[in-house]
């Protein structure tokens, strides 16, 4: 991750700038304001701003005057009775923000989360910086033979040595020519004055989609868990489960009690079908269920072995 010298310098003075408040703060979340939480090899995720606290998912359920005087395993008891339930209001009362640094083509993946407010860096006003992600070796997998949104085996030797070169080569070939094409100073060199050089908003076409871009995020509680529960899924692209993981943190350090839930009744629970728990009952009573028995297609009867850690019979 770059911070810049004046990057930095505004952080710092942002954190030096306290101001007394009357509203709920959190201090744990008050500890990590502003602090760049490095993700991949140039991004970053900062929490700029928050509202609300498990209190006020408490509050909004019991629609409550103040904090009241429940006891806090009440509380947490209320708030794992919400998310067990699937409740959304109540969480919907909490609000945080966060500046995001990423390549493009996980924005682009992002963005299809269409329950935020969101302010992008614009290329058409702003240079962007000669900075690409670069999947480290380890993330240099074939596709999937199984899943075509997957990865399979890890590349080796000679052949990830070369993917790495490529990428980095095109990054840079292609910085380089929008740089040329802007004829403008912050691009990397002294514009000639015998050319106008392209718009921006044209330029830009032409860089590669490992580039980072930055934005500002905004969310509620409910939909960032709804969020969360896709993209800190495992079987979530790397690059944006990283970031998932990384807004995590975050989250528990905001909103423990709704957390804990969330890890319990979301990320860490599975669904059945009702054909699927119709199985499960017919195993427990002792049946012995095949696939061809089930009612099950072959693929939905795998899903429910590995669910239950059981060898496919």
């Amino acid at each position: 991750m770059a911070l810049t010298e004046a990057q930095q310098q505004e952080i710092a003075a942002a954190r030096a700038a306290e101001q007394r408040t009357l509203r709920p703060t959190v201090p744990a979340l008050e500890a990590m304001l502003f602090q760049a939480i490095p993700v991949l090899d140039h991004g970053f995720i900062r929490v700029v701003d928050y509202m609300g606290d498990d209190a006020a998912v408490v509050q909004s359920a019991r629609v409550s005057y103040g904090r009241g005087t429940r006891a806090v395993t009440e509380d947490r008891g209320l708030i794992r009775y919400l998310m067990r339930h699937r409740h959304s209001t109540p969480f919907e009362m909490c609000e945080i923000k966060y500046h995001v640094k990423l390549p493009i083509f996980v924005a682009r993946q992002w963005i299809r989360h269409r329950t935020a407010n969101v302010n992008e860096y614009s290329a058409r006003y702003s240079i962007l910086d000669r900075e690409f992600y670069l999947p480290a070796p380890g993330q240099l997998a074939a596709q999937s033979s199984s899943n075509r949104q997957g990865r399979g085996s890890v590349l080796q030797g000679e052949e990830a040595a070369e993917v790495l070169r490529l990428l980095r080569q095109d990054a840079m070939t292609t910085y380089d020519h929008y740089a040329w094409m802007l004829n403008e100073d912050e691009a990397g060199g002294a514009p000639d004055p015998a050319r106008q050089g392209l718009a921006r908003e044209l330029a830009r076409m032409n860089l590669t989609l490992n580039t980072y871009t930055q934005w500002y995020w905004k969310t509620d509680l409910h939909n960032l868990l709804h969020f969360l529960s896709l993209r800190a899924d495992a079987h979530a692209q790397y690059e944006i489960r990283v970031y998932a993981e990384a807004m995590m943190q975050t989250v528990e350090a905001w909103v423990p009690a709704s957390a804990e839930a969330f890890r319990d009744y979301r990320l860490g629970a599975v669904t059945f079908s009702a054909g699927m728990l119709a199985i499960v009952r017919r195993m427990l009573a002792g049946e012995a269920v095949t696939q061809a028995g089930s009612g099950l297609s072959p693929r939905e009867w795998r899903e429910l072995m590995a669910t239950l850690g059981r060898e496919e019979g």
